[in-house]
């Protein structure tokens, strides 16, 4: 009965003018369009026309997307959820089927970073990286870089950049930085190439003064991050020229204590989140011990800061106001976060663990209007699962 409704449902939306069809469908997601390409002929044949294709993937690319990859056992098919502001649902891509091929039995995946099409993965066993483009359907073994063989564990969100190339061009980039023998050092690999680069970053030390290395077209990758110096590199249109910069952190903790990235709540009051030349300090208080007599935290107040222009030091930018803070506050035993800035907005994830419940916030800050915004999100159940990786990404586009 239900597939009758469906199927009348469309046949009306068919009769529909051919302006407001195309109107309608250039603002759905994709896993929408294709659920509609494969039940009616006629909503196919708009798909397939070549502008409405043009028109789709100019609006996807703007788009941001929120991709989290949850998993139970090895066994359990690979699929990763995400979620855009122009839908109220998530999404799943199944790409389970499309990593068999590549990856042997019990081979433990973690999801790294996306872009556009193309999905990152590190493989823990194998210690390799593949790359997936769900649209499609293949998948790509990444050859190991200068460095070698290299572990879920040795990938930090902040010092990864993954460039998609023009839609249709099935090209990508993966950047990372990483410090090598005290050297603070550019990685770059081209997919149109299938080879590996690696630069040694120059220092940022001629006319700190006027120099201004906050250019909205360069790229920021954290090297190291420590309690009041990090160290990161910026990448310009010439990526043969990777600069290092250095900005100080004048306010430290008593303790000098802070995690990156990902926290265990009963340890530490301070998370710092990195990302594209900005860095978030989540401070949290104790409110109490669990059944396990582990520490409980609670949100107290969340900064942004980012670089000066000469990048010597970290500039406050701006605290979440409390109201918000009181809309987000819950209690949690572990927290990570990723943070991404483009066109003129910073947004922001942090996932927590509160005794085996996950929770996910999506926050935003417009740095034209000076103001943060909450994203409502659909209710995601992770119960039960681990979490595996979660990423910003530019929105899925027709090949």
């Amino acid at each position: 009965m239900e597939s009758r409704r469906n199927s009348t449902t469309v046949v009306g939306f068919s009769l529909l003018p051919s302006e407001l069809i195309h109107y309608i469908i250039l603002r759905l997601a994709l896993p929408d369009i294709f659920h509609l390409k494969s039940v009616n002929k006629f909503i196919t044949s708009v798909i397939a026309d070549q502008d409405f294709a043009r028109d789709y993937n100019l609006r996807s690319s703007s788009s941001t997307w929120l991709f989290v990859y949850k998993k139970r056992w090895h066994r359990d098919p690979v699929v990763v959820h995400g979620f855009t502001q122009s839908s109220e649902r998530w999404f799943k891509v199944m790409i389970g089927d499309i990593l068999k091929p590549v990856t042997p039995p019990g081979e433990d995946l973690y999801f790294l970073t996306a872009a556009g099409n193309f999905f990152l993965f590190a493989l823990n066993c194998s210690r390799e990286v593949i790359s997936v483009d769900p649209i499609t359907k293949t998948v790509k073994r990444i050859p190991q870089s200068p460095l070698g063989p290299r572990g879920t564990s040795s990938w930090r969100r902040s010092g990864i950049k993954l460039l998609a190339g023009p839609s249709g061009s099935g090209q990508f980039r993966f950047l990372f930085a990483e410090m090598v023998d005290n050297n603070p050092t550019l990685f770059e690999y081209d997919s149109t190439t299938n080879k590996w680069k690696s630069t040694i970053a120059r220092e940022n030390n001629v006319n700190l003064t006027h120099n201004n290395v906050k250019d909205k077209d360069r790229i920021f990758l954290s090297a190291s991050n420590g309690p009041n110096t990090s160290i990161v590199i910026s990448v310009g249109c010439d990526i043969n020229d990777p600069l290092v910069v250095r900005p100080r952190f004048t306010t430290v903790p008593e303790d000098g204590e802070l995690a990156v990235g990902f926290s265990w709540g009963s340890v530490i009051n301070r998370l710092h989140i990195y990302g594209d030349g900005r860095m978030l300090i989540v401070r949290s208080g104790s409110v109490g011990l669990n059944d396990s007599s582990r520490r409980i935290r609670c949100l107290k107040h969340i900064e942004l800061w980012g670089l000066n222009p000469n990048g010597s030091q970290w500039a406050f930018v701006s605290s979440i106001p409390n109201g918000l803070i009181d809309e987000i506050k819950k209690p949690y035993g572990v927290m990570m976060g990723c943070l991404e800035e483009r066109e003129e907005t910073i947004r922001v994830i942090l996932m927590s663990n509160f005794e085996g419940v996950w929770d996910i916030i999506w926050l935003g800050f417009d740095l034209v209007k000076s103001r943060w915004f909450r994203v409502p999100l659909p209710v995601f159940n992770m119960e039960g699962s681990n979490m595996a990786g979660v990423t910003f990404s530019s929105g899925l586009t027709i090949a």
